[in-house]
């Protein structure tokens, strides 16, 4: 098997009394886009400071291949940071901010020079070396600090929400840009955002973080589609969540008592165990096509939303209590707001969470 490339282990930190990570531990990979994705206030942040260098943890350990950071300093590590202003130096050009790690590094003139040019070129910016920052757009001025970064070649690059200054169209762009970049130097990427769209978009491994904690991780698929936690399933995209009861475990099959009536699903779990069930929006349907769907009632379309592709629902069940619904439905299919309508899924789409 092989080794991670870096390795937090149970790291903690405090600033005063306030704990803002606890007991966290990660592996990286090499040559792997990781994102940390979780709300303000989550550590995400300041997880990414602590493996740059710009805080020290109260408890834990940084290693980067095999060789304990800690305590070493930023311009120590085999890591560089792109922030998400960029800090650029504005009185130099677009090639002396790329080559300035280097300069930095007693790297002689012509041989930093020319490495700018061709760090520039792989972000598609070598006709820009002479201009200053305040010359070029965002999107370029981002791919700047990027090319500054990977140009002292790290053997991580962390990225503190380095697209959340751009707009929709950019940042969109830049996310494909990003991704390929990523792909054609194979460094290490360890990303922060607090956008879901944008982490199932870049991650090769998304780490789902909120109060300090890991709470879910793995590929983007895996957690969006099989949530570990209640809070992994609300925050990485909608879903309907309902609370539910064992009642009855028959092998690999579990009954749940739930306020949309009992429902039989594949899982494990222990009689009298208290669950929630997740179900994504396009899980939900307002047609059945197979005798093996669940039938979850019927309920009451208040809202409907267009949304380009698809149709956003929400419906409220008619059980007691009622349950609000989401459900993504065809752009072709005919629902109007004030109509009562039935809802299915598959029982293999209702996610267990039990924790």
């Amino acid at each position: 098997m092989t080794e991670p490339l870096a390795v937090i282990r149970n790291v903690s930190h405090r600033f005063g009394t306030v704990s803002v990570l606890d007991d966290v531990s990660l592996n990286i990979a090499a040559g792997r886009f990781t994102v940390l994705l979780g709300p303000s206030g989550s550590g995400k942040t300041t997880l990414l400071s602590i493996v740059g260098g710009f805080l020290i943890p109260t408890e834990g350990q940084i290693l980067i291949a095999g060789v304990d950071c800690t305590h070493m300093p930023p311009a120590q590590r085999p890591t560089t940071t792109v922030f998400q202003d960029y800090a650029l130096f504005p009185h130099m050009s677009v090639a002396a901010n790329v080559a300035f790690g280097l300069r930095m590094r007693g790297i002689r003139r012509r041989t930093r020079r020319a490495a700018a040019i061709e760090m520039l070129g792989l972000v598609g910016l070598e006709h820009m070396a002479e201009k200053r920052p305040h010359q070029l757009s965002g999107g370029q001025r981002q791919r700047v600090a990027l090319a500054r970064a990977l140009v002292v070649e790290p053997q991580v690059l962390l990225l503190d929400e380095p697209l959340g200054a751009l707009d929709l169209k950019l940042r969109r762009q830049m996310q494909d840009e990003l991704k390929s970049i990523q792909k054609r130097v194979g460094t290490a990427f360890l990303h922060v955002t607090h956008d879901q769209e944008e982490a199932m978009a870049l991650a090769d491994e998304v780490v789902v973080m909120n109060q300090g904690r890991i709470v879910d991780w793995g590929a983007p698929e895996k957690v969006y589609s099989r949530p570990r936690t209640r809070f992994s399933a609300s925050f990485m995209g909608e879903s309907t969540l309902l609370e539910g009861k064992v009642v009855e475990v028959d092998g690999d099959q579990l009954i749940i008592a739930t306020s949309l009536g009992r429902l039989t699903l594949p899982g494990r779990a222990a009689q009298g165990e208290h669950v929630a069930l997740a179900i994504r929006p396009e899980r939900l349907t307002l047609r059945s096509t197979r005798d093996a769907w669940l039938h979850l009632g019927r309920a009451l379309v208040t809202d409907l939303v267009f949304q380009g592709s698809f149709k956003r629902v929400t419906a409220v069940s008619e059980s007691v209590p009622p349950v609000e619904l989401v459900i993504r439905v065809g752009t072709d299919e005919q629902v109007t707001v004030g109509a009562r309508a039935d809802i299915y899924c598959k029982p293999a789409d209702l996610i267990l969470l039990r924790n």
